[in-house]
């Protein structure tokens, strides 16, 4: 399959589902019933291809945060995967540079990063990075494997240099 060949991989994907908050704060709203069992069923894609990351970087949105909180419980059951997680405010509303100067943020020795946030940013990193348009629907995931290091993302080094070499939505299943 040749997932695993790749010296790096980021594992971008858009939040699943979420409802409607009438009148309340947009970072509050939550997933529907829908959004759930996508989320699910996208961390169980992970562990069927063995993709377990060692860093997550989450938005610290709800809808966000529960969608990674569904991937995760599946893939603890699947691959016993146990990744650091950082749940970062700056991802809500961060554009796809911002985004990348994030994951240059990580350590080196981590080979696998996932990002769990939301559109035009999700999207947006996948074009930047494989040079190709993204269609990311909710909860959609999208594997890119990287040559580069992760300061290369932020240094505008990365762009192109990317290959998406996974994808799934919940259409896919």
């Amino acid at each position: 399959m040749g997932v695993m060949t790749q010296r790096r991989q980021l594992i971008v994907m858009r939040h699943a589902k979420a409802g409607e908050l009438p009148g309340g704060p947009d970072a509050e709203r939550a997933l529907r019933p829908r959004g759930r069992r996508d989320a699910s069923a996208a961390g169980g894609w992970l562990v069927a291809h063995q993709l377990a990351p060692d860093l997550v970087l989450c938005s610290s949105a709800r809808r966000a945060r529960q969608t990674w909180q569904y991937v995760s419980a599946e893939l603890s059951a699947g691959l016993s995967a146990q990744p650091e997680v950082i749940m970062d405010p700056r991802l809500y509303q961060a554009d796809a540079r911002q985004l990348l100067d994030l994951v240059a943020e990580a350590p080196p020795e981590n080979r696998t990063i996932m990002y769990v946030g939301h559109n035009p940013a999700a999207a947006d990193v996948a074009e930047i990075l494989t040079g190709r348009p993204a269609d990311l629907p909710t909860a959609a995931i999208t594997v890119i494997g990287l040559e580069a290091s992760w300061l290369a993302l932020a240094t505008g080094s990365g762009d192109g240099a990317g290959e998406v070499v996974a994808s799934w939505t919940p259409h896919s299943q």
